[in-house]
C-alpha cells in the first residue's frame, strides 16, 4: 500500500496492475439467479429488486450483445473522460448470477467480452453455491491471457445474518467457492454487507478475520441499504430495523479494514442504489461523504488498513 493512504484503493491497484487506469463496464449477459429462478427459492434475497441493479444499463442492454454492450460503455467513458483515459476496460459481468448457465454460453460470452477492443480484462458477479467447477476451469483458462477476478456476494460469514438475508447458502459453501477459486489462480473479490440487524461490531470484525484468513484478494463493502419493492422496504417502513448513522457505519468500516492485509483491494466502501429505486440511509448517496467520514476515523484513531491484522 502507498505511503500516505489509509486504505488500499481499487482505482491505485487498476494503476499498478496495468500501468494506467482502468474502469469497469456493466455488462448483462441476461442470466438469472438460482434464488428467484427456482433452482434454490423464487423468494430471493431481503434486499433484492433485480430492475435496482443498473437499471438504465439494464434497459440498453435488452437486445444487444456482449461486444455492443462494451462498445456503448465505452464510448460514455470517451465522452466523460476522454479517448486516452477511456483506453483499459474490465468487462463487468454484473447483473445476476454470472455463472448460472450452461458452460458452452458462458464460455462464448466471456470470450466475447475479451475480444473487444481495449478489454483488457474480466470480472464475474456471482453467488458462491454457482461456484461449478466446470465455470472455474474455463475462467482459469481465460487468465492465463488476461487479468480475471471472481466476484462473490458473500454478504456475511454467520448462519443467522445468512438465514435473514433468505441468501439460501451456508458459509461453508463461501469458503469452498473462494479456496477452488484462489487454486485455479483467479482473483477473489468478496461482497459483504455491514450493519446488519442483529450482527455485532464483535461478529462484523469476526468477518473481516475470516476474510484475511482466506486470503481474498479484494473486498467490496455495502452498508445494509433500502431499495423500494423489496421484503426489506417493507420492514424498514414498519419500523422493523434501523440502520446506522454515516458516523457508525464509518466505525465499522474502520473497524474492519484495520484487520484486512494491507495487500486487500478495497473496491468500494459503502453501496446504493438509483435514485428512482432507494430509500434509505440518505447519506449513503453521497460516496464522497462516506469517504471523508472513513478518512476522518482513521485520522482519529491514528490507524490505516491492517494494523490489527494478524497474519
Amino acid at each position: 500500500m502507498v505511503q500516505g493512504l489509509s486504505y488500499y484503493p481499487l482505482s491505485l491497484y487498476f494503476r499498478l496492475r496495468f500501468g494506467h487506469s482502468a474502469w469497469k463496464i456493466s455488462v448483462d449477459a441476461g442470466l438469472s439467479c438460482p434464488n428467484v429462478d427456482g433452482t434454490v427459492s423464487r423468494q430471493g434475497c431481503i434486499y433484492c429488486n433485480i430492475p435496482s441493479f443498473s437499471p438504465s444499463r439494464r434497459r440498453e442492454a435488452a437486445g444487444r450483445s456482449v461486444a455492443q454492450q462494451i462498445a456503448d460503455g465505452r464510448q460514455r467513458l470517451i465522452r466523460r473522460y476522454g479517448e486516452q483515459r477511456a483506453g483499459a476496460l474490465i468487462a463487468y459481468f454484473q447483473p445476476a448470477t454470472n455463472t448460472h448457465g450452461p458452460v458452452d454460453r458462458l464460455r462464448a460470452i466471456w470470450r466475447e467480452a475479451l475480444q473487444q477492443p481495449g478489454v483488457v480484462g474480466l470480472a464475474v458477479g456471482t453467488r458462491p453455491d454457482c461456484a461449478a467447477d466446470a465455470a472455474l476451469d474455463i475462467l482459469a483458462e481465460l487468465a492465463a491471457e488476461r487479468w480475471v477476478s471472481v466476484e462473490y456476494g458473500v454478504q456475511s460469514i454467520h448462519q443467522h445474518s445468512l438465514q435473514w438475508l433468505r441468501r439460501g447458502h451456508d458459509f461453508a459453501c463461501c469458503e469452498s467457492a473462494v479456496n477452488r477459486t484462489l487454486a485455479r489462480g483467479l482473483n477473489v473479490a468478496v461482497h459483504l454487507i455491514l450493519g446488519l440487524p442483529g450482527e455485532s461490531r464483535d461478529e462484523m470484525n469476526a468477518t473481516a478475520e475470516t476474510m484475511a484468513r482466506l486470503r481474498v484478494n479484494m473486498v467490496k463493502l455495502h452498508n445494509l441499504h433500502v431499495v423500494r419493492d423489496t421484503p426489506l422496504a417493507t420492514l424498514w417502513r414498519s419500523g422493523g430495523i434501523s440502520l446506522p448513522s454515516l458516523e457508525e457505519y464509518a466505525a465499522e468500516v474502520v473497524d474492519f479494514l484495520e484487520r484486512l492485509p494491507p495487500d486487500c483491494v478495497i473496491d468500494r466502501l459503502s453501496g446504493d442504489a438509483p435514485p428512482e429505486f432507494f430509500l434509505a440511509p440518505q447519506w449513503s448517496q453521497d460516496k464522497s461523504a462516506v469517504r471523508r467520514a472513513v478518512e476522518e476515523e482513521f485520522v482519529r484513531r491514528g490507524t490505516r488498513q491492517g494494523s490489527h491484522w494478524l497474519g
